[in-house]
């Protein structure tokens, strides 16, 4: 008995997992479909991606937004199932069949503003944060967001990046459809968008990772520890030109810790080598901030 239990509380811990995922899909496609009915659809400013190919279909033949979103995503769900994987291929099935239904239900709902600036600010935001929960959530909403992480894996651009370049195009076409101040709102609409993609995967508060070399590494550290509240590690290092034995100090802050981080170091010792970079996910380990009052 004692062997098995192990395995249920795995089962229990994936299950909750996959209830969360859900819920943030459902509700990164629903606000998608908020965005694209109550601010940018009625207002002819289109998104990017096949959203945008569907909204501009569903203009020119009448036929409703949703049925394109759904028929259209099809391939590329297939796609993703033979790349990513099955998880991912349900994951996006979901989130574009509640986008789709979403959409038709918004229909009847009045538009909050016909204001075109207000309309591309507020649906971009509001669009770019349901993209990013659901694929922060492990899901996707539009094809060309699929070919976008395919592509990431592979280049150093982020995903708000590369679907911005397919964008370019598909919302060029617009100006013949729509006019092209209508299609410049819309360029300004999915810019808005793609950066809150990014801030929503990421994180509004980036973390920092911080190498640190320095003979004084013992007194950096302490004096990290002290005023930061921050717990470093010393990695055993060697110079690579002199062959050298150094002391390397590895730690983890936050971006409104990176400016006092640089002071310390610099007052302690102003030729120690400083290397910070951004990190998206910070887990386990003893993260959390000590009290340092």
């Amino acid at each position: 008995m004692e062997a098995t239990k192990p395995k249920v509380i795995h089962k229990r811990r994936r299950a909750k997992d996959l209830l969360i995922r859900a819920f943030f899909i459902c509700l990164g496609a629903i606000l998608v479909s908020v965005a694209l009915e109550i601010f940018l659809v009625p207002n002819n400013i289109i998104d990017g991606g096949i959203t945008g190919i569907s909204i501009m279909l569903s203009h020119l033949t009448g036929i409703k937004l949703g049925i394109f979103l759904f028929l259209l995503n099809l391939p590329f769900l297939f796609i993703g199932y033979k790349q990513i994987g099955k998880t991912f291929a349900i994951s996006t099935l979901i989130g574009v069949l509640v986008m789709s239904v979403g959409t038709a239900f918004l229909i009847p709902v009045p538009v909050l503003t016909h204001d075109l600036l207000l309309s591309a600010v507020f649906g971009g935001i509001i669009l770019g944060i349901g993209i990013g929960m659901v694929i922060r959530a492990g899901g996707s909403l539009d094809g060309t967001e699929i070919v976008a992480i395919l592509i990431t894996k592979q280049s150093p651009f982020s995903v708000g990046e590369i679907v911005m370049v397919f964008n370019i195009f598909i919302l060029g076409s617009a100006g013949f459809i729509f006019g092209w101040d209508k299609a410049m709102y819309s360029l300004i609409a999915y810019y808005i968008a793609f950066k809150m993609i990014d801030i929503t995967i990421e994180g509004l508060d980036q973390s920092r990772s911080v190498w640190i070399i320095s003979e004084e590494y013992t007194e950096i550290g302490d004096a990290l520890t002290a005023r930061l509240g921050r717990g470093v590690t010393y990695l055993e290092g060697e110079g690579g030109y002199s062959g050298e034995y150094k002391k390397v100090i590895f730690c983890v802050i936050t971006r409104l810790e990176e400016a006092k981080l640089k002071s310390i170091v610099e007052e302690i010792d102003s030729s120690a080598f400083l290397a910070i970079g951004n990190i998206h996910d910070v887990r386990g380990g003893r993260f959390k901030k000590k009290n340092i009052h």
